[in-house]
């Protein structure tokens, strides 16, 4: 299409946000990207329409059909309305609403709750930002038939975005999330009700917090240890974000008293001031909290996202040096010990399970099947681990997680939870030190005992058109032009979740997965342990590849030997696949 053709689009629909169904503040606006000598920025924020897509509303915040504001959000909020009516048309229905720092985080869920009210669903909104953990904590205990949090998670400050919950505290999984996706398209302004009834919005306050930490509280499987390392050090930073409050509250209601918070990062402040990126994962979002943490000589630091689902751990290496944990490593050690401890206390029944994503560490299963627990592998994102409750029900369930950086212990919410994991992470801190023990010491215990493993994940860029089409080729050639071996290891069996089938390569065996619905991901299993997973990204230019290698590991004296070995596979594997 042509550049002024693509400009023509964007004026005719710059053209209807001048019209009387739109603010003045959002028409002046319109017609200033119009009357612009530069069409670049007419063209970015009304060229696309913002699509609500499976997990909602996610984009920079501005005027236009390509932008989050008050019109994209009203929309995705009548659409969604619309289906809960339809969906429930008899008896009262509610819904909870909760937001983050960031800019027109507040606006937006205010406005959000006036379009439920005035569609006649009650709308418990808090007073203020809070987890998303939270929020999905309240809508099972409100009886609510549904939910939404105003977050961009640990986006850039321009971003915001809107992510729709269903009934059991999940987000919109098959087929609520394409039924949606329908009601939101047929939406028009006209169609929007922004006028409030004042007395259906409820607030939710304080006392709801109590409610909220009280059942967190329940997930301690060690209280006499905290009672004897009540003063463990422990360093935490919501990075400007919602748990400034409600993860040093957790803390104390564990019976921690040596929290030491980093000031700076303890003001909500949607323009993250403090870091490039407010994000956990990023080890240059540390600095403050462990230069706090070597200030003091800390036992442990801990970050999480702006909305509080991610959490982020730093401990002490054996040489004495801070370093940040991955989110497959979290994972690994929350698996072992509540598994450990449920088994020393006999709280074992014989129906636990345990889950992981696909592309997180196949090291999680072990643990857990060598324990005889099964453990379900599900898609990427916590939907899918709500889903995975739904069919083997909440009373076994014992913890799941992902390997970027979420976990979520409890089932009484239903997405991964940093406020909960942050508690249970001091508490296995204070469980190793009662025994001498720092949390590295742990890990490599557990490494000792099922082998170790090492990941690493690396992505290449295709932008454009040309890149979409370079990514599905991409896809194509290991989907159809499979190799037999990858740094000298013999592929053994191949997972294609675009069909639902595994096949054995050996054999030539094969199997059907059983997977709510399909997935372009495809994985290979080599015969010395390692695993590879590549995906292209749903949400941005890229296609990624998650690297996984196994070495063996005898005792904790032979980590560092086992983690040259497994980088060395992981980098013969990249240059195999020609990765940089």
């Amino acid at each position: 299409m042509e550049n002024k053709e693509i400009i023509q689009i964007a004026r005719a629909k710059a053209e209807t946000w001048l019209g009387e169904a739109y603010d003045r503040e959002t028409r002046e606006e319109a017609r200033r990207m119009m009357d612009a000598a530069d069409s670049t920025e007419l063209v970015d924020a009304f060229y696309n329409d913002l699509e609500f897509g499976t997990g909602g509303l996610r984009g920079i915040m501005g005027v236009g059909t390509n932008r989050m504001n008050r019109y994209t959000v009203g929309a995705a909020t009548q659409g969604f309305a619309n289906y809960i009516n339809r969906m429930f048309p008899e008896g009262e229905k509610a819904v909870c609403i909760g937001h983050d720092c960031r800019h027109h985080s507040r606006e937006y869920a205010e406005t959000t709750a006036a379009i439920f009210s005035a569609n006649g669903i009650t709308a418990y909104l808090f007073d203020s930002l809070r987890p998303t953990p939270e929020m999905s904590f309240a809508i099972r205990e409100l009886g609510c038939k549904g939910g939404v949090i105003i977050t961009a998670s640990h986006n850039p400050k321009e971003y915001n975005g809107y992510k729709a919950y269903w009934d059991d505290g999940s987000q919109l999984v098959p087929p609520h999330d394409k039924n949606v996706i329908d009601e939101v398209k047929r939406v028009r302004v006209e169609d929007i009700r922004f006028a409030a009834v004042p007395e259906r919005i409820k607030t939710l306050g304080e006392d709801f917090d109590r409610k909220y930490l009280d059942r967190v509280k329940t997930l301690s499987l060690s209280p006499e240890v905290i009672q004897r390392q009540h003063d463990l050090k422990i360093v935490f930073t919501p990075l400007h974000g919602t748990t400034y409050k409600l993860v040093p509250d957790s803390l104390r209601n564990w019976g921690f008293t040596n929290v030491t918070t980093v000031p700076e990062q303890m003001v909500t402040d949607g323009d993250f001031p403090t870091v490039a990126s407010a994000n956990p994962e990023e080890p240059a979002a540390f600095k403050l909290a462990l230069d706090k943490a070597r200030a003091i000589d800390a036992d442990l630091a801990m970050a999480c996202d702006p909305d509080g689902d991610r959490l982020g751990v730093a401990v002490k290496d054996d040489r004495g040096e801070w370093t940040l944990l991955n989110g497959n490593q979290t994972n690994i050690i929350f698996t072992w010990y509540i598994i450990k401890r449920r088994r020393e206390l006999g709280l074992l029944r014989g129906n636990e399970y345990t889950g992981k994503t696909i592309v997180t560490s196949e090291l999680i299963k072990d643990i857990a099947e060598k324990n005889g627990i099964p453990c379900y592998d599900v898609y990427t994102g916590f939907k899918w681990i709500a889903d995975m409750i739904r069919k083997h029900g909440a009373e076994g369930y014992i913890g799941a997680g992902e390997e970027s950086f979420g976990f979520m212990p409890g089932s009484f919410t239903r997405d991964k939870d940093a406020v909960s994991s942050t508690s249970l992470m001091a508490e296995i801190a204070a469980w190793g030190k009662d025994q001498g023990k720092g949390l590295f010491d742990i890990l490599k215990d557990i490494y000792a005992e099922y082998g170790f493993s090492q990941e690493k994940m690396v992505y290449i860029v295709r932008k454009g058109l040309t890149g979409a089409e370079e990514i599905k080729e991409m896809m194509n050639q290991f989907r159809h032009q499979t190799p037999e071996r990858i740094n000298g290891s013999r592929i053994v069996v191949k997972k294609d979740y675009a069909v639902l089938k595994e096949m054995n390569l050996a054999t030539g065996e094969t199997k059907d997965m059983d997977f709510p619905t399909t997935s372009d991901v495809l994985q290979f299993f080599l015969e010395d342990g390692c695993k590879i997973s590549v995906r292209p990204s749903g949400t941005e230019p890229k296609i990624k590849f998650y690297f996984e290698a196994r070495a063996e590991m005898h005792s904790p004296a032979d980590f560092h030997r086992a983690q040259e070995e497994a980088m060395q596979k992981i980098e013969g594997m990249m240059k195999d696949l020609n990765i940089k």
